[in-house]
């Protein structure tokens, strides 16, 4: 079956184990892929903040930048994949779940003018720009 929050098309990768009988913890594993911020600027209060609603709703494991460029949170339950969308989104900061879309992986940047005074370019708002457009 397909699994989503109300409004997305990705963001979830639907995953169901056959052992749930014998495992119920793992009847249900879907993981979230949480866009990062570009140019992976994160506070603590951010981690912290992310932590605390994946530990509320899911697993409490996490990948951060797995292969997708993504924060990865791993297992949870269908049940549970719209309130923990909905609590990234009350964050101080609000967190987004999925990435660019099927044509292009989730970019990254480096941190461009916030650190570089020679920058050629807003590498930060490039990055922005193509996740709004793929």
């Amino acid at each position: 079956g397909i699994v989503s929050v109300v409004g997305y098309g990705g963001g979830v990768i639907g995953r169901y184990s056959d052992l749930g009988e014998q495992i119920p913890e793992v009847e249900h594993f879907h993981t979230m892929r949480i866009n990062q911020p570009s140019g992976w600027f994160y506070s603590t209060k951010a981690l912290r903040g992310l932590c605390d609603v994946w530990e509320k709703w899911g697993s409490g494991l996490t990948n951060f930048h797995g292969s997708t460029g993504d924060i990865i949170f791993l297992g949870t339950r269908s049940e549970y994949l719209q309130p923990c969308f909905e609590d990234l989104g009350k964050l101080e900061i609000p967190f987004d779940i999925g990435g660019s879309g099927s044509d292009l992986r989730t970019p990254s940047a480096c941190m461009g003018p916030a650190l570089c005074e020679f920058a050629c370019f807003d590498t930060l708002e490039l990055c922005y720009d193509l996740t709004m457009t793929y």
